[in-house]
């Protein structure tokens, strides 16, 4: 079974390379790469995950346009009802 979260990953990689695994045959247990078990076996830790910039919306540019229509709606008078 294979480990959940990268922390418990390398902390699988390290116990199996402490029991005698090779690099390569921690490579194919686990289905990761050469610098993966590197990093495992020098650090307990993994680097934490890079935020990503907000990607822009299909809305963006209209968004000034939107924000004058609902500003305008504010001062309109209420409507009454179709009554």
């Amino acid at each position: 079974m294979l480990p959940k979260s990268k922390v418990d990953l390398y902390a699988a990689i390290r116990r199996d390379a402490k029991a005698g695994l090779s690099s390569r045959a921690l490579q194919r247990k686990y289905g990761v790469g050469f610098l993966t078990v590197q990093k495992a076996l020098t650090s307990a830790w993994p680097e934490p995950r890079k935020k990503l910039p907000p990607r822009p919306t299909r809305l963006d540019p209209y968004k000034p346009l939107i924000d004058q229509i609902l500003r305008a709606d504010l001062d309109a008078p209420r409507s009454r009802g179709t009554r």
